[in-house]
């Protein structure tokens, strides 16, 4: 555990970063889409086997899983890294899919969460930590900041 006092941000931090988060969740969403189609492509090809349809070495001696299996791996190092980012940034990764990120912040000395789900064109609302999003309360003023 990290014992640097964690960032927090203000409304208007929250909504200058969003643009480069969203960047990052979009390809981060893309690359968790190719690593599920991967991971089904591999289970169709074990099940292949398992029902007798596919030789059991692929015919050559190799191993027919080796290559998928080490792209998938590599794969899920790319979406560890990925949502590391966010982390490392001071922001929590709730959800991927769709986008669901929390901005760690103090209204009116109390600790909150500024939430940003993805389609919102900003982040408007925040909740408690404990609340969740759907303790979701507008923010004062939000709609009065750039």
């Amino acid at each position: 555990m990290n014992a640097m006092k964690p960032v927090t941000f203000t409304l208007e931090e929250a909504n200058l970063l969003l643009p480069q988060l969203q960047e990052e969740l979009i390809k981060l969403q893309l690359l968790a889409q190719q690593f599920e189609m991967k991971f089904e492509m591999l289970h169709q090809l074990k099940e292949k086997r398992r029902n007798g349809s596919m030789p059991v070495n692929g015919g050559n001696g190799e191993d027919p899983y080796f290559e998928l299996e080490s792209q998938l791996e590599f794969m899920r190092m790319e979406v560890e890294l990925a949502v590391g980012n966010f982390e490392r940034k001071g922001v929590m990764l709730k959800m991927i899919n769709p986008g669901l990120i929390d901005f760690p912040s103090i209204l009116n000395g109390e600790e909150i969460l500024i939430c940003w789900k993805q389609g919102e064109e900003r982040a408007t609302h925040y909740h408690g930590y404990d609340d969740g999003f759907r303790g979701r309360k507008r923010y004062p003023d939000a709609g009065l900041t750039n």
